[in-house]
């Protein structure tokens, strides 16, 4: 950092390809030789993998026949994971792009997500109101070899009747959110206002928090094992970040059910990130399009990033937390560095005094 209380300002990077708003994105965890993905989700129903330091697109999964709400990459990076409005989720092989498994609801799907070291589960919800896993070991794609070298895949569909339901009649609203903690065992869901844990073993509803207003953003923010310390925000485990109304609320533990802090705003939130070795805590604001920057300690503003033209639903940090992206109203996403010297695409000193073009 240099001298003056000013934080240094670097241009972010803009992608673009997405035609409907960007309601979701979040990044693989680090794969060998420091690789890391990124993938969006959409309304224009094509969600988007990326090379998570650069933001230079590898593919998109076509096959969605409503917009997508959420996409998650599974802990091996090997498979995707998209909610949709099309009453499906859907498993990709993120490899080939090829379809491996449609999920089938009865109502829009609105949140997806792996545990934490297990791409072979899967928990969905929506407005269904209902919480259900899926194990997709238990019925593995068939391929087929045809006339010429290519081997096709046919997706192998799983109905509802062949998930299991958590928690049954816990929700009153759609379950916007779904985070799998680090225990294997635990599940928390966001729905309307309210935060619920769960006990998988019991398939029970174990705790309640009801929040200021209804549930912007949920999400845990990790770093990867080799780069989680003890002196990180959550002592080098996950953090539960959760956005309600004016004020974000993060919970730490394996479990993500233990307090660590309430910070409330002047403004409301539609999303918020936490930069765990940093200490800061980034959000999109709402109303509006700029991402405020707030110090951990003090919740002081330390930064505002302009150059979003519509609300930030979405805020992620990359699993080394040298940059975290921002998914718009505006359809774009972009990354904003977070540490100093040379990194993907940045080079290293001041590119800018604002970024704010």
């Amino acid at each position: 950092m240099s001298e003056s209380a000013a934080p240094r300002q670097y241009v972010p990077l803009t992608c673009h390809g997405h035609s409907r708003p960007v309601p979701h994105l979040s990044f693989s965890p680090l794969e060998k030789d420091d690789v890391y993905y990124m993938i969006s989700a959409c309304k224009d129903g094509n969600p988007m993998l990326r090379d998570g330091q650069t933001g230079d697109w590898i593919g998109t999964f076509l096959g969605h026949k409503g917009a997508v709400w959420q996409a998650r990459l599974s802990p091996d990076a090997s498979t995707a994971a998209t909610a949709s409005a099309d009453f499906t989720a859907k498993v990709w092989d993120t490899h080939t792009g090829e379809l491996l498994y449609i999920l089938q609801h009865d109502h829009i799907v609105r949140a997806i997500a792996y545990p934490f070291d297990n791409s072979g589960m899967l928990a969905t919800g929506g407005m269904e109101k209902k919480l259900r896993i899926f194990d997709l070991q238990e019925q593995k794609p068939v391929s087929s070899p045809t006339e010429g070298k290519e081997t096709v895949v046919a997706a192998t569909t799983i109905e509802t009747s062949q998930a299991f339901e958590i928690g049954e009649g816990s929700h009153k609203e759609a379950i916007k959110f779904i985070v799998w903690t680090m225990d294997p065992s635990v599940i928390v869901t966001a729905s309307g206002d309210t935060l619920r844990w769960f006990d998988l073993p019991s398939r029970r509803c174990v705790r309640e928090a009801k929040l200021e207003a209804e549930i912007k953003s949920c999400e845990l923010v990790s770093l990867a094992p080799s780069y989680a310390t003890p002196t990180d925000i959550g002592g080098g485990l996950p953090v539960l970040a959760v956005a309600a109304g004016k004020t974000a609320y993060f919970w730490g533990g394996s479990r993500a059910d233990q307090d660590l802090k309430q910070m409330t705003l002047p403004h409301g939130i539609a999303s918020v990130g936490l930069d765990l070795k940093g200490r800061k805590v980034v959000v999109g604001e709402e109303p509006g399009t700029w991402a405020r920057v707030y110090n951990w300690e003090d919740g002081n503003e330390i930064d505002v990033h302009k150059g979003h033209h519509g609300p930030i639903w979405s805020i992620a940090f990359s699993p080394d937390g040298n940059l975290y992206a921002t998914g718009s109203e505006d359809g774009t996403i972009k990354m904003w560095k977070n540490c100093e010297g040379f990194y993907g695409l940045w080079r290293g000193g001041v590119s800018g005094s604002s970024g704010s073009d």
